[in-house]
């Protein structure tokens, strides 16, 4: 057999081996939905073979059932200090990386929340207020944060409806089941809100700021995709996507 049709065999079974596609499963703070849809896309784009699968949630949520050996590759939290947590618990196979801090807004589409403030909320003409539990949603805790900061939680106490992440609460108040809601930036910037109600930015100053932080699980330890998709955070492209979002990129 000559050289040069031994060389064509071999090419043509290359080509006749399928690529191998990875696949990885990511669990996100619900304040990620729109933004960490688009990453995705952009990201399949340029890599079409390998499947990427994401759950959206609260982040205290998700700490515990990694902790429970839920198999998620990479955990992106509203709180960097959940991501540190499960580090410290030798369950990561990355560093804890910082990707954002988040916004709070007051978001409405039955009043006119532009003009409003925390304080505004003790009015008798609001009954029922949407914010992300704070036993297990950074974005509910924060919010919480920021009503004790003005000296208004003990008097709109009893009209919070709490909900299970912050992707619900923004659902709550976009539905009418609340009157105001107290939800993250990133999702009144979302196609799915804008233009539906009016929203006035919380002064971070009234909260501990919202850092968030992913790392790559101990179950993709040997996974070159969650590593790839993680590097793909740094990428100018997704950075910009994540500004118009209107996360605060760290420097």
């Amino acid at each position: 057999m000559s050289i040069l049709r031994t060389t064509t065999l071999s090419f043509l079974m290359l080509l006749s081996i399928p690529s191998y596609a990875e696949e990885i499963l990511i669990a996100a703070a619900a304040d990620l939905k729109f933004a960490m849809d688009e990453v995705i896309k952009d990201f399949k784009v340029a890599n079409p073979s390998d499947k990427i699968s994401v759950v959206y949630g609260s982040s205290g949520t998700f700490l515990l059932q990694i902790q429970n050996g839920a198999p998620y590759d990479l955990y992106f939290s509203a709180d960097i200090d959940f991501p540190k947590k499960l580090q410290s618990m030798k369950l990561t196979s990355s560093e804890v990386k910082p990707y954002a801090f988040g916004r709070l807004v007051l978001w409405s589409n039955q009043v006119d929340a532009s003009k409003m403030t925390l304080r505004d909320l003790v009015d008798k003409s609001i009954s029922r207020i949407a914010i992300a539990n704070p036993q297990h949603a950074p974005y509910g805790k924060r919010a919480s944060e920021a009503l004790q900061a003005v000296n208004a939680y003990d008097a709109v106490k009893e009209k919070l409806v709490l909900a299970e992440n912050i992707g619900q609460a923004s659902q709550w108040v976009k539905t009418g089941n609340a009157q105001v809601g107290i939800i993250a930036l990133s999702l009144a910037l979302s196609s799915e809100m804008q233009g539906q109600g009016k929203y006035s930015l919380i002064d971070e100053k009234l909260h501990q700021r919202l850092e968030q932080g992913f790392v790559i699980t101990k179950h993709a330890e040997k996974s070159s995709l969650a590593k790839r998709f993680a590097d793909n955070m740094s990428s100018m492209k997704t950075r910009s996507v994540m500004e118009r979002y209107g996360f605060v990129i760290p420097k």
